[in-house]
C-alpha cells in the first residue's frame, strides 16, 4: 500500500468531540499494522457559528490525528491550497466529510485529487460529484435519484455508537443515593441559561432529598474557570432570572475532584474525563439542554428531562443554518434571535432527538419561563417512581439509532484507499 492521506472535514464542537473521535479511533482498529504505518490522518476544520475556538485543540489531542488545520486557516486552504506550515500531500488519499458543508468535500477532493466520502445524516448533496456516501438511514438514500444510489451504503447513526464505548458492567441503574446529571451545554448561549437554572434546580431538589448527588460532565471545549463564571452574577446577568443561586468553583485536590458549591451549600461534581459515559450511565436521570446531548443520552439509555428556558428569549442563538447566522449577526443579531425563537416556539415542534426519532414526546420537553421549583418537583417524582424511569429507558432503547456506523465508515475508507 502506498502512503495515503485521510483528510477529515469537520466543524463544530459536537462533531469534533463525537463523530471525528469515533471514526479515527475505529480507523486504526480496522487497518492492518502495515496499512496503519502508511496512512496519515489530517483534520480540516471549517468555520462554524457555534465554534468554541477549542475544536483544533480537541482534534489534536486524538492520538490517531497527525495534523489539524484550524478554522481560521480554512479559507486560505480552500481558495489557494495554502497552509501556514506548508503541508505536503501524498499522491493518494480520501476526503471524509464529518460535519460542515458537504460542498467542501467536493472542493477539497478536487483540489487534492483524492476520492471522497460523505457521512449523510439527514440528506445527501452533490451526489453527482462525491464518490461514496455513508447514510444514517434509508430515508437519505430514498431522497436520491436511483441512478446514483449505488454510491450509498446504509451505516446507521454515528451518535448511537457512543453506547459501544461504555463499560456496562459499571452501570448502576439504581444507585443509592441517586445521582443526577446536569448537562448544561458547551456553547455560551446555552451555558448562560443552563448553568444558573440547573444550579437552582439542584438546590431545590436537595432541600427535599439531602442525600442526592449531582454532577456536570464538562465539555472538553470549556475550562472550569469559564464554566464557573456562568454561575456568577458578575459575569452572567441571567443568574438573577433563576433565583440568584450562584456557584463557586472549588479546585481539585489530590483526594477530591473539582466541584461547584452553590450559595445554598449544594455540591456539584465536575467530571472532566471525556467522554464521561461511565458516569452518565450511573445517573438515575439527567437534566439537559437541546442538541447532541440528547442523542448521546438516548444511545446510553439514560432517562432525561429536556430544558428550553425562555427567560432570555434572545439567549438561544445556536440554531443551524441561516437562522443561526442571522441570530449571531453583530448589532441586529439580538432582534433576529428573539424573532426566530418566538416563531420556533410557536410551532410546538419537538426538539430532543429521541422525540424527533420517535415522532412523539417520550422524554419530557419543558419549554417556557421555567421555574426551578417546578422542574425539581418533576425530577423528584421520577426518582420516587422508578417504574417511570424504566419505561423511559425502554422507550429510549427503541428510539435509538442502529449502532456500528463508525466501523462501517472505517471499512468504506479502507476499501477506497486500498483500491488498486
Amino acid at each position: 500500500m502506498q502512503p495515503t492521506d485521510i483528510v477529515i472535514l469537520s466543524n463544530g464542537p459536537g462533531e469534533v468531540a463525537t463523530w471525528v473521535r469515533l471514526v479515527v479511533k475505529r480507523l486504526t482498529q480496522v487497518m492492518e499494522d502495515e496499512q496503519i504505518r502508511q496512512i496519515r490522518i489530517s483534520v480540516l476544520l471549517s468555520p462554524c457559528p457555534h465554534s468554541t475556538a477549542r475544536e483544533a485543540e480537541i482534534a489534536s489531542s486524538y492520538p490517531e490525528v497527525e495534523r489539524v488545520l484550524p478554522a481560521s486557516d480554512f479559507w486560505a486552504f480552500l481558495l489557494w491550497g495554502k497552509t501556514k506550515d506548508d503541508w505536503q500531500w501524498h499522491q493518494r488519499g480520501i476526503v471524509v466529510f464529518l460535519g460542515g458543508d458537504q460542498f467542501y468535500t467536493v472542493a477539497v477532493s478536487k483540489r487534492l485529487g483524492y476520492s471522497s466520502l460523505v457521512y449523510a445524516e439527514w440528506d445527501a448533496r452533490w451526489y453527482r460529484f462525491v464518490d461514496r456516501f455513508a447514510a444514517m438511514n434509508q430515508q437519505v438514500i430514498e431522497g436520491v435519484s436511483k441512478s446514483y444510489r449505488h454510491k450509498f451504503t446504509l451505516v446507521g447513526d454515528l451518535m448511537a455508537d457512543v453506547a459501544l464505548e461504555v463499560d456496562h458492567q459499571s452501570t448502576k441503574l439504581n444507585q443509592d443515593p441517586p445521582l443526577i446529571g446536569l448537562l448544561v451545554g458547551s456553547k455560551p448561549a446555552k451555558l448562560s441559561q443552563g448553568v444558573p437554572l440547573c444550579l437552582a434546580i439542584a438546590d431545590k431538589i436537595r432541600q427535599q432529598y439531602p442525600q442526592v448527588q449531582f454532577m456536570i460532565p464538562v465539555a472538553p471545549t470549556i475550562d472550569l474557570t469559564t464554566l464557573s463564571q456562568y454561575a456568577n452574577r458578575q459575569y452572567n446577568r441571567l443568574v438573577a432570572s433563576f433565583g440568584n443561586i450562584e456557584g463557586e468553583l472549588v479546585a481539585a485536590t489530590p483526594t477530591q475532584a473539582a466541584y461547584l458549591l452553590t450559595s445554598q451549600g449544594t455540591k456539584i461534581q465536575l467530571i472532566t474525563k471525556f467522554p464521561a459515559y461511565e458516569t452518565l450511565v450511573s445517573c438515575q436521570i439527567c437534566l439537559t439542554t437541546v442538541g447532541a446531548n440528547t442523542a448521546e443520552l438516548t444511545a446510553l439509555k439514560v432517562p432525561m428531562i429536556v430544558l428550553l428556558p425562555t427567560q432570555q428569549l434572545d439567549a438561544m442563538r445556536s440554531w443551524d443554518g441561516l437562522p443561526g447566522i442571522l441570530a449571531n449577526l453583530p448589532g441586529v443579531g439580538t432582534a433576529f434571535a428573539k424573532l426566530i425563537n418566538w416563531l420556533v416556539l410557536r410551532q410546538k415542534r419537538l426538539f430532543a432527538w429521541p422525540n424527533i426519532w420517535a415522532g412523539e414526546e417520550i422524554v419530557p420537553e419543558l419549554v417556557g419561563k421555567l421555574e426551578p421549583e417546578m422542574v425539581a418537583e418533576l425530577v423528584l417524582d421520577y426518582i420516587a417512581h422508578p417504574g417511570k424511569l424504566q419505561t423511559m429507558r425502554d422507550r429510549l432503547q427503541s428510539a435509538g439509532g442502529r449502532t456500528g456506523a463508525a466501523n462501517q465508515i472505517a471499512d468504506i475508507i479502507k476499501q477506497e484507499i486500498t483500491k488498486t
